[in-house]
């Protein structure tokens, strides 16, 4: 039986006093690909930030990488995200820092302590995104494909069972996002990582296939059909 990494029954998500999202029900298993699309201001960010506890959750069942998120406060959400990873659009890297020193930071203020352990697993995740020798760069010495292959890296420093990826393609170009997309689903298939992606590029699920979400009118629809015309 599969593994069920993410699991809503009859939730509803708020923006403040506002209904988002209503009667929101998913299972996401580990080791799928999951895209996340809707127009602008249908839900998908609120969505995502429910996933990783930004968003308080007051009604339904949900239940994310083993964490209940009715019982989610600010002192457990540090251990929940220690159990997932998430991709942003912009990067969010520090840009007075090298790679390796920001994926130390985010080390640190997980928990880690041995710097040997540190280092190991620094090299480990920049070899898997394929940037092994470039951790004494800063960002802004980097193109912007390989910023968000360091986002990824950064997402995979805890072995985490879902990586939630914001826009990861939205500010790059073709050839780039064909990158990086080819990244994803090679963690994904390799690592049996589940991956839900926010996306409103559609040329890149028509060109990668995968189930699809769709925020829409109040609601999230499963396995909805995208047309890209």
């Amino acid at each position: 039986m599969a593994e069920v990494i993410v699991q809503l029954k009859k939730v509803n998500i708020y923006q403040g006093t506002s209904l988002i999202l209503g009667d929101v029900n998913i299972v996401i298993n580990k080791g799928e690909f999951v895209y996340l699309v809707g127009k602008t201001g249908t839900g998908k960010s609120s969505l995502l930030k429910t996933l990783y506890g930004d968003l308080p959750l007051s009604e339904g069942e949900a239940e994310v990488v083993g964490f209940n998120l009715r019982e989610m406060d600010w002192k457990k959400v540090p251990y929940l995200r220690r159990n997932l990873g998430v991709v942003f659009q912009d990067f969010q890297l520090l840009t007075d820092r090298t790679v390796n020193e920001n994926l130390k930071f985010v080390l640190r203020a997980t928990g880690w302590k041995d710097e040997k352990l540190m280092d190991e697993k620094i090299a480990d995740v920049l070899d898997k995104v394929g940037l092994k020798s470039k951790g004494f760069k800063k960002p802004f010495e980097m193109s912007g494909g390989e910023q968000q292959r360091v986002d990824v890296a950064r997402a995979l420093l805890n072995s985490p069972k879902l990586i939630l990826a914001d826009e990861p393609t939205g500010n790059l170009d073709p050839e780039t996002s064909d990158e990086i997309m080819q990244l994803l689903f090679q963690i994904c298939h390799d690592y049996g990582t589940t991956i839900v992606m926010a996306t409103h590029d559609y040329l890149v699920i028509n060109k990668y296939p995968a189930r699809t979400l769709r925020t829409e009118k109040g609601q999230v629809l499963d396995n909805a059909t995208i047309s890209i015309l």
